[in-house]
């Protein structure tokens, strides 16, 4: 029992001692100047293709040197450069069982410059019903390599027209033919469609710290510095325009920057831990997925996803999600780093939302990663999401500050390599 007593007296210092660093290390002012920066009208929202996309990327370069980061293995300098296909639809025709489908109902998600059918045998028919998430589906679907008609519930009409014109990380010779409505059996169809592609450049950010004893063991800390940019019409609120994307995702950003820092400062880290700031989350997750094609899945121990932190979660102060919490044990690991403090993990409560596959963690969770997403939004009832009112003013900064500082210290066993999540299994296309 004396044994026992010494022992928890003993992890109840070296947590103290723990937490001491990180209070020391991890200060709320700087916490605040950079998401101040990040979510600044100047950045314009941080739109993919947009100079304010490469303001934030400047800016979020300039925190990884002064921390004294590396560019990545073959990198020059802190860009992960790659280009994806920007496409400006041009004329589409679309006709189903001899009917031609309203310009609003519909359209055609190719690389390609052009594209024609007229044979219902050419493609596969599925369809993303009314029980579904649209979102995941269509992500699936683009990554599947087919050409398929998805015959799409009205519900999802509003999804349809947003994704018109976008970035594609599809193959050439795959098309895919949304068109909303509701069809009973299809037996005849024509397409002929045509569109401006552009390859144009994208990047994500990142350098990293070598690890001292396991170098080829990774631990990968992320969030996206993308957001939605200067919107038009009904979006626009009280003469605002600018979606700043305070919470989403500069908050997670400014997590990466002030982890970066910190781990940088600690000097002690056994697994090379990657710091990134992925580009294109919000028009399908291609920043993540170039970076998932760049490492050896079998190397990176984990992931730490960071997503919206910038209010308190749902149980109160000192609180966060962990989505797919059931599919490794990376939240119970956490959570033990975490004993003798007033923070706790619980599992996503938003299972509806299906936020496991909604965020960059997915792409390497889909290779085996155990990749989770951290986060303190409340999903279910956030009207700030999305719209121009996601601005600085509306965060709670002192709530962000703790949540890094609790993901510091969660992470510790992890980056020393003392503990390995267990991997998720593969995810079957």
């Amino acid at each position: 029992m004396r044994r026992i007593i010494t022992t928890v007296a003993l992890l109840g210092l070296v947590t103290g001692a723990f937490a001491q660093d990180v209070n020391k290390l991890i200060k709320q002012d700087d916490v605040d100047r950079i998401i101040k920066t990040l979510s600044a009208d100047d950045m314009q929202g941080r739109a993919t293709f947009t100079p304010g996309i490469e303001k934030a990327a400047q800016f979020i370069e300039g925190e990884f040197k002064q921390a004294g980061l590396v560019p990545l293995a073959g990198n020059k300098d802190f860009r992960q450069n790659f280009t994806m296909a920007s496409v400006t639809p041009g004329s589409t025709t679309i006709t189903i069982n001899g009917k031609s489908i309203s310009p609003d109902s519909m359209m055609v998600s190719t690389s390609a410059p052009k594209a024609s059918f007229s044979n219902i045998k050419d493609v596969e028919i599925v369809r993303i019903t009314a029980d579904k998430n649209f979102r995941t589906e269509a992500g699936n679907y683009g990554r599947s390599g087919k050409k398929l008609l998805i015959l799409v519930d009205p519900k999802f009409a509003a999804n349809i027209r947003q994704r018109r014109g976008s970035v594609m990380q599809i193959k050439d010779d795959q098309v895919l033919i949304y068109v909303v409505g509701n069809f009973g059996d299809v037996t005849s169809l024509n397409v002929n469609y045509t569109a401006d592609v552009k390859h144009q450049p994208l990047f994500n950010v990142a350098g990293m710290i070598p690890g001292k004893s396991r170098p080829d063991e990774y631990v990968v800390f992320s969030g996206h510095y993308d957001h939605l940019g200067i919107v038009k019409g009904a979006r626009v609120m009280q003469g605002d325009s600018i979606a700043n994307g305070a919470d989403d995702d500069a908050s997670g950003t400014t997590a990466v920057i002030t982890l970066a820092k910190y781990f940088k400062k600690l000097n002690n880290n056994e697994r090379t831990i990657i710091f990134v700031a992925f580009c294109a989350e919000e028009i399908g997750e291609c920043g993540s997925a170039h970076f998932a094609q760049t490492v050896d899945p079998a190397k990176v121990m984990a992931m730490f996803n960071i997503e919206m932190i910038g209010k308190q979660a749902k149980w109160g102060a000192n609180s966060a999600l962990i989505t797919g919490y059931e599919r490794s044990d990376f939240g119970p690991i956490l959570q033990r780093n975490l004993e003798g403090t007033d923070f706790k993990f619980y599992p996503d409560p938003y299972i509806k939302e299906n936020l496991f596959y909604r965020s960059d963690n997915a792409s390497l969770a889909r290779v085996g990663v155990p990749a989770h997403t951290i986060s303190t939004d409340q999903i279910d009832s956030d009207k700030l999401y999305h719209t121009v009112k996601d601005e600085y003013s509306s965060l709670d900064v002192s709530n962000i500050t703790a949540t890094i500082r609790a993901i510091a210290l969660s992470s510790r066993t992890i980056v020393s390599g003392k503990d390995t999540p267990t991997r998720i299994p593969k995810l079957e296309q």
